[in-house]
């Protein structure tokens, strides 16, 4: 399989589901100002709204799938026994959609305007306010002692929290929020997130180099 990722963004979810499953993807890195591939493929080629991930998978019809949270839940599906989605049909898998959707609204797509400096004083102070909401609404379900925000498991929507917490590019305080402080460092610790940000230091440093060359 293939995997093109971009720095710092919600590719870094796939990476950390990959990992946990023991798959090794190429990854390729796009930069998102320069438009370059680290293999010099074209990206529009591949994704033409260029944006990531996009995972190319290695049948026969070299299939590519995008979007964050179907691209990890297509990836836990592929082996049940890891435990990191629930079942298909069942409640707790309804459950995971509702929190996965969740996460890439009222989260993921609330930081995109902030950190680009999009947005008037009004719009800034909603999507904060947004913001501040949903995190604090994370908080709250975390506050019982739970290790991981559907229980003791390590699953899907935990990568993506963990890979779009964007909150300083964007300028809002999550200081007070104790509960998601202590979840962010549990899911950090795990070696899984951490190969994730190491390999992808390395091909955005492979590609830094290639550029400059």
């Amino acid at each position: 399989m293939k995997l093109y990722i971009a720095q710092a963004t919600c590719s870094l979810a796939v990476q950390a589901i990959a990992n946990e499953l023991g798959l090794a993807p190429e990854l390729v890195h796009f930069d998102v100002f320069g438009k370059s591939t680290s293999n010099g493929a074209a990206f529009a080629d591949v994704n033409a709204l260029q944006y990531v991930p996009v995972l190319e998978l290695d049948n026969a019809s070299r299939d590519r799938l995008t979007e964050t949270t179907i691209i990890t839940s297509y990836l836990a599906d592929q082996h049940p026994e890891s435990g990191l989605i629930p079942k298909h049909g069942t409640m707790e898998r309804v459950r995971m959609d509702q929190l996965l959707t969740f996460v890439a609204t009222e989260i993921a797509q609330k930081h995109i305007p902030l950190m680009r400096k999009l947005m008037t004083a009004d719009g800034i102070a909603y999507h904060t306010n947004k913001l501040l909401a949903a995190y604090g609404m994370l908080d709250a379900r975390l506050a019982d002692g739970r290790a991981y925000l559907t229980g003791e498991q390590f699953t899907v929507v935990d990568a993506y929290v963990w890979a779009t917490l964007w909150h300083e590019r964007s300028g809002v305080n999550l200081d007070h929020l104790k509960h998601l402080h202590a979840y962010i460092a549990r899911i950090e610790a795990r070696p899984s997130v951490q190969k994730a940000l190491k390999d992808e230091a390395e091909v955005v440093s492979r590609h830094k180099a290639l550029l400059a060359a």
